[in-house]
């Protein structure tokens, strides 16, 4: 870790892989997710990109319980990419494993599978709800912006405009752009908090910096400058 980081020694990529590589060979779990990651993404300096590597010192990692092996591996099977086909059934099985463990990252990804269905996977945004509140609670800006469109829709949770702004607040306040829209909505038309047209452009202008379009369209039908 040393060596890929450059603390206290001269940063040399080719002798973090040696030694990961060493620990790695032994067993060691977070040396397989750390080559996992370097694979993933290659270095000039002594690794080359491969996104096979990467997959099988995922795997390693996360079959002797490494959560962010675990969670990665339900990342790839939910999208599909690393040469791995989309899968739902093996996403919802790795997210899980993590997702238990108290893996945000993996709370949240399971709850996109649930809130979507699929093959492998029954729709279920109750359950979609369940994981993305445990995510939120533990300040993921994803989950929480999830949990307030949820309450704002009313999807596997009673409608109540009141929670929902609450969530996309905690997600906006950390640059949250979907959230920071919704935000803005939810001033412009006194949804769970008193109508206000200048808190409602802050909010939009916020996420209009960000590039979101949708917010850089209701600042316009505000009648506010950007």
């Amino acid at each position: 870790m040393a060596y890929a980081k450059g603390e206290g020694v001269h940063q040399n990529i080719a002798e973090a892989v040696k030694l990961f590589r060493m620990a790695a060979m032994q067993g060691h779990a977070k040396a397989q997710y750390s080559l996992g990651l370097l694979y993933t993404f290659g270095h000039n300096q002594g690794i080359l990109q491969s996104y096979a590597e990467a997959v099988k010192w995922y795997r390693m990692a996360a079959m002797q319980g490494n959560q962010e092996a675990q969670s990665t591996l339900g990342e790839l099977y939910k999208d599909g990419g690393y040469g791995l086909l989309q899968d739902y059934a093996e996403a919802a099985k790795w997210y899980r494993m993590a997702a238990n463990k108290g893996d945000a990252a993996a709370q949240f990804g399971i709850g996109i599978l649930y809130v979507r269905g699929g093959v492998g996977v029954q729709q279920n945004p109750a359950e979609a709800a369940m994981w993305w509140r445990m995510a939120a609670n533990q300040g993921y800006a994803s989950a929480q912006y999830r949990l307030g469109l949820a309450y704002y829709l009313g999807l596997g949770v009673p409608q109540n405009y009141s929670e929902a702004t609450k969530w996309l607040r905690l997600a906006a306040d950390q640059g949250n752009a979907d959230a920071q829209y919704g935000l803005g909505g939810a001033y412009e038309n006194g949804q769970g908090v008193p109508q206000n047209y200048a808190e409602a452009a802050k909010w939009y202008r916020l996420a209009a910096a960000q590039g979101d379009e949708k917010a850089q369209a209701a600042l316009n039908s505000l009648g506010s400058p950007q």
